[in-house]
């Protein structure tokens, strides 16, 4: 967040709900002192004891009339999608924006084959809600990705492995601008 981002996402896949509620506490708290929002990925009841802006969900996970039901709140809803079929797909079922990809091979999707640059401008096209590219996207990569057509993206790994994050979110953020 001191790198400039403008969103953070808790993934804990391995981490129990008591677990996570308690890390969304703490990161939520951290986050609401410079307007960053906060997204929890998977587990919409952990919007109603901790208060995150919203709830990402993946291909297999609940709908997203059933998430928004589980939060019991309006928060904003993401899903995961990995074609342009699946985007469209994602934004007649209410999404209120889609993560596209992995635009290239990922150890966080391992599962998942990259689906490449080619369809980054023709889901902007085909999808009227926020996109958010992610999946290998660093430093070296950001600007093939933005060179063909996205407007927003999402580092992991990269942040993750970083020397310095904060330096390293600010160069990505300052490439974004």
């Amino acid at each position: 967040m001191r790198g400039g981002v403008d969103l953070i996402q808790l993934r804990g896949k391995n981490k129990s709900i008591g677990e996570l509620v308690n890390l969304a506490a703490e990161l939520h708290d951290f986050a609401a002192k410079s307007s960053t929002p906060m997204i929890m990925n998977d587990h919409a009841e952990i919007a109603t004891r901790v208060p995150v802006e919203g709830v990402h969900v993946g291909q297999d996970d609940d709908p997203v009339e059933i998430v928004r039901q589980k939060a019991a709140r309006d928060i904003l809803i993401g899903k995961s999608t990995h074609s342009v079929a699946q985007a469209c797909a994602a934004q007649r079922e209410g999404a209120d924006y889609i993560g596209f990809g992995p635009i290239f091979a990922t150890p966080t999707k391992p599962d998942y084959a990259p689906i490449g640059l080619e369809n980054i401008r023709r889901v902007h096209t085909e999808v009227d809600l926020p996109i958010f590219c992610i999946g290998g996207i660093n430093i070296d990569t950001l600007q093939s990705v933005l060179d063909a057509g996205a407007k927003r993206v999402v580092m992991v790994s990269a942040l993750l492995k970083a020397h310095n994050v904060v330096d390293y979110a600010r160069c990505a953020t300052d490439m974004l601008a």
